[in-house]
């Protein structure tokens, strides 16, 4: 790789990033321990995400050092390779809480889900890339089924949070790349009917009862309602500058569930306060700002609608998240990227942000 590009590296990207991993690793130390008689003891959940993240790293570089418009004849390959990892979920998955998401291969266990948001996430780019022009019904049935085939695959598995996702990513990068009006309209319209399929044909009754409990939490405050209930407590507990390091009592005390991954934010407020949260999601907007700001100033639209499609990735996953733990949205099981622990989600991330490193080094080397 020619060295001169390593001097269009975005670096207030890389140093968002990093310290949004740092922050993750410390936050997960903490929400590891448990308050006994005898002591504290921690498990080693921060020791798996350090190691997961220099795997990320690894896997980040990797992605940074070739043209990232190679991507363009990799993009089916990879989409099909994932349908088929999907197809072999149920046949050759292991079930963990009810689910059956993860492939074993012995030493690590691969979550092809998580695959499915970047092997989408890159063929969309490609497709929408070939014309400027708004979307008509042809091409938008066309990248629609390119979202569609592998939701249906983990929709059954199930996980409606990574299948929301999915879609949200996808219809991101299609109203960014534009859209002709009667085929929004329609969409709008057909929206109601598609929820209504959803709740009646589509989700569990436990997805249901989610969806019902974020409405009333204090309904069923023991079951279904504790873990969005004990989450607030958690971080009203924390007040204006919050309890300190390592001296959060509803996790540590093990009242808050899910601590170490979907409600990590939660142990972060009650840890560090109001003041900790605005720095957090502060440092999140600049992340997200320095992406979006990438995808401007690409210069080719296979670069800039890769970079678009990275964009809404992460600011679903931290919008919905940080939602969720503070009751304002259902409680859906997505991460919070590089807070929340996830070994799969992890390499994603530093993968994705690879691709958009890639795009910013490049963006003074051609035009078109």
């Amino acid at each position: 790789m020619d060295k001169q590009l390593f001097g269009y590296i975005n670096w207030g990207l890389l140093a968002c990033l990093f310290l949004l991993y740092l922050v993750g690793v410390g936050n997960l130390y903490s929400a590891s321990a448990t308050r006994l008689e005898s002591g504290l003891a921690v498990s080693d959940f921060y020791q798996r995400q350090i190691i997961w993240g220099l795997c990320g790293m690894v896997c980040m570089l990797a992605a940074m050092i070739f043209d990232y418009r190679r991507l363009r004849n990799m993009a089916w390959p990879f989409f099909l390779i994932t349908v088929v990892l999907l197809l072999l979920v149920p046949l050759a998955g292991k079930t963990v809480y009810g689910a059956k998401r993860w492939i074993s291969l012995g030493f690590m266990s691969v979550q092809p889900s998580e695959m499915a948001k970047l092997s989408v996430l890159v063929l969309a780019a490609r497709l929408l890339s070939r014309d400027s022009q708004p979307l008509g019904w042809k091409d938008f049935s066309g990248i629609l089924c390119v979202g569609l085939v592998p939701c249906a695959f983990i929709v059954m598995q199930p996980d409606l949070g990574t299948t929301l996702m999915v879609l949200l990513i996808l219809g991101g990068m299609i109203l960014f790349h534009g859209i002709k009006g009667h085929v929004l309209k329609t969409c709008l319209l057909a929206v109601p009917c598609a929820g209504a399929f959803m709740w009646f044909v589509g989700m569990h009754d436990y997805q249901r009862q989610r969806i019902l409990t974020f409405l009333d939490p204090g309904n069923d405050p023991r079951g279904t309602g504790y873990h969005i209930i004990q989450s607030r407590i958690a971080i009203g507990s924390g007040e204006l500058w919050g309890k300190g390091f390592g001296e959060g009592t509803q996790s540590q005390l093990r009242f808050l569930p899910e601590r170490h991954s979907d409600f990590a934010v939660a142990v972060f407020g009650e840890e560090w306060g109001f003041a900790g949260c605005v720095a957090l999601v502060t440092l999140f907007c600049l992340f997200l700002l320095s992406i979006f700001s990438t995808a401007v100033q690409a210069k080719d639209r296979f670069g800039s609608m890769l970079v678009v499609g990275v964009f809404f990735y992460f600011f679903w996953q931290i919008f919905i998240n940080i939602g969720m733990v503070i009751g304002i949205m259902p409680v859906v099981g997505i991460p919070l990227p590089f807070i929340s622990y996830g070994g799969s989600a992890t390499v994603v991330n530093f993968t994705l942000l690879g691709i958009v490193l890639n795009v910013s080094m490049r963006r003074f080397m051609f035009k078109g």
